[in-house]
């Protein structure tokens, strides 16, 4: 579909495509059981899995136009995570649906990133162009979810900063664990911002 990859800025952190540079912080984030204690069924991840979510994570652009972006720090150039838009089909009570998500490395906890990125996310998921001329096109999304365990209070935390609210609480199909699923549409960012 689509071939742009394109990149954000926020005060802190450069929000850009992956490169096969970002693999070995990536397979470290999601290797370590308390980044992973609430994705999934709680398990960390092989460096197998790791890669394969990796390529997984670059062909969305193409096929969707959006997806998620690695998350590296301006000042330093390190990969504190990622931050962006998925199609949530694990489960599937909620599709048609866009999912906004994001993971850090355990370091990055507490800084603010999660926030940070996750607005800057929003203002691509909902068509908030950035002021320069360089912008690149946003996703236009009318609705965006976001879905954590119901025990990620600090999830739960970024999308109350994010004006999102609660549409439903469920479990996951695939795995049973529980999940809390929040919701903003467009307009509802347009009138909050």
């Amino acid at each position: 579909m689509s071939t742009r990859h394109p990149e954000r800025h926020t005060a802190r952190l450069r929000l850009r495509q992956w490169s096969g540079a970002d693999l070995d912080a990536l397979a470290e984030m999601d290797a370590d059981p308390e980044v992973m204690r609430y994705i999934g069924d709680g398990s960390p991840s092989t460096r197998e899995r790791t890669v394969a979510a990796w390529a997984r994570m670059r062909a969305a652009w193409d096929e969707r136009g959006y997806g998620l972006f690695a998350a590296e720090e301006r000042a330093t150039g390190e990969l504190v995570g990622w931050a962006g838009l998925a199609v949530p089909a694990f489960l599937p009570e909620v599709m048609p649906a866009v999912e906004i998500g994001w993971r850090l490395r355990r370091r990055s906890w507490g800084r603010g990133y999660a926030t940070e990125a996750a607005r800057e996310v929003l203002a691509f998921a909902f068509g908030e162009a950035e002021a320069d001329a360089e912008a690149e096109a946003d996703a236009n999304l009318e609705r965006v979810v976001s879905i954590c365990h119901v025990d990620n209070h600090a999830s739960l935390r970024v999308m109350a900063k994010l004006g999102m609210t609660y549409d439903r609480t469920t479990r996951v199909p695939s795995h049973g664990q529980p999940v809390r699923v929040m919701a903003i549409t467009r307009e509802e960012y347009r009138s909050s911002a």
